[in-house]
């Protein structure tokens, strides 16, 4: 099972210029071949398919707290891809000329089918594909397939970087560069443990200077390169076995973090876009609809959920302790 919590992985920073085309762009980060929804689908079916879990437990608890990582991912450029498309389609519902201002953008789903949000798509609004899920059953192709998986996946995001400078999707880039290269030393240690090939002296791989990227540095500086989480309050407890040694680029000690998943950060409350009825044409009457709904529960007045304000998190009614929510959506 997995537990989702309230919070993305990282903080991202709040609606600023709109950006569809750079949206566009950051698809591939989502829907691409090498697209979170690639690495989450291809570790959930290997994890899902693994036998002899027992015999072989490390390398099951390696899968299975990856994956639950990756579904986070999904959600984190999920949001950023959401914030880049805030303000785009601003306008009345129902006149003629309110999505005049997007009709010549790269993705005119974003719009279309979707209510100025991300798409199961790639950059060229290709569908995502089951076909891109890999899952053999021998563990050693398996690992090797996600070692390259990570490779190619870590030469996107610096593309996207490079491509796209607003500030959600640098700051969504610069965090993916750091977990994807956590991602990437962990399968191939696994490979290292299991067959005893050199593959720390394939790094770095491809030649990205992560620790050159602005971006990247504040994780760095937390260690966030070094560490592997569980996302359990108690299992998968078995990772240690195989993520240890020395990082290949830094030579630091390798570690699965005491937590169980990353301290994360409230997500922002975006706006409504109601020129393509997002949450609806008419976003107040959803609102009073559910405060009265919140009434008859007897809950309280405000909602209880944590968003984050500026750049802080605003709780709100009888919510749980910051403590309590560290983590993004698992």
């Amino acid at each position: 099972m997995i537990l989702r919590v309230d919070r993305l992985q990282t903080e991202l920073p709040p609606p600023s210029d709109p950006d569809p085309v750079g949206a566009a762009a950051v698809q591939e980060l989502l829907g691409g071949k090498f697209g979170e929804m690639s690495t989450f689908m291809n570790y959930t079916y290997q994890s899902f398919n693994f036998r002899n879990r027992q015999g072989a437990r490390p390398f099951y608890d390696l899968l299975a707290s990856i994956a639950a990582e990756e579904f986070g991912h999904i959600e984190l450029v999920s949001a950023a891809i959401n914030t880049m498309l805030t303000g785009a389609a601003d306008g009345t519902p129902g006149k003629a000329g309110a999505l005049k201002g997007v009709k010549d953008t790269r993705n005119t789903q974003h719009f279309i089918a979707g209510g100025a949000g991300a798409l199961v798509q790639d950059s060229m609004g290709k569908p995502w594909s089951g076909d891109y899920v890999f899952s053999s059953g021998d563990l050693v192709e398996d690992l090797t397939h996600n070692f390259f998986l990570e490779t190619g996946a870590r030469n996107n995001k610096l593309k996207v970087y490079e491509m796209v400078d607003h500030p959600a999707a640098r700051a969504l880039t610069g965090y993916l560069l750091v977990r994807g290269g956590v991602h990437q030393v962990a399968y191939a240690r696994a490979l290292e443990n299991l067959t005893g090939a050199q593959m720390m002296k394939l790094f770095p791989s491809p030649r990205i200077p992560t620790d050159k990227i602005p971006e990247c540095k504040p994780h760095i500086k937390r260690g966030e390169h070094l560490k592997l989480y569980r996302f359990s309050p108690e299992d998968f407890q078995e990772l240690a076995a195989v993520f240890n040694g020395p990082h290949p680029e830094t030579g630091e000690d390798l570690q699965v973090a005491d937590e169980p998943q990353p301290e994360g950060a409230p997500a922002h409350d975006l706006p409504p876009q109601t020129a393509v009825f997002a949450p609806g044409p008419a976003p107040e009457e959803i609102a009073e609809i559910a405060a009265k709904l919140r009434q008859a529960a007897d809950l309280p007045k405000e909602p209880t959920g944590t968003v984050a304000s500026n750049g802080k998190a605003k709780s709100n009614g009888s919510t749980r302790s910051a403590s309590k929510r560290k983590a993004g959506s698992r």
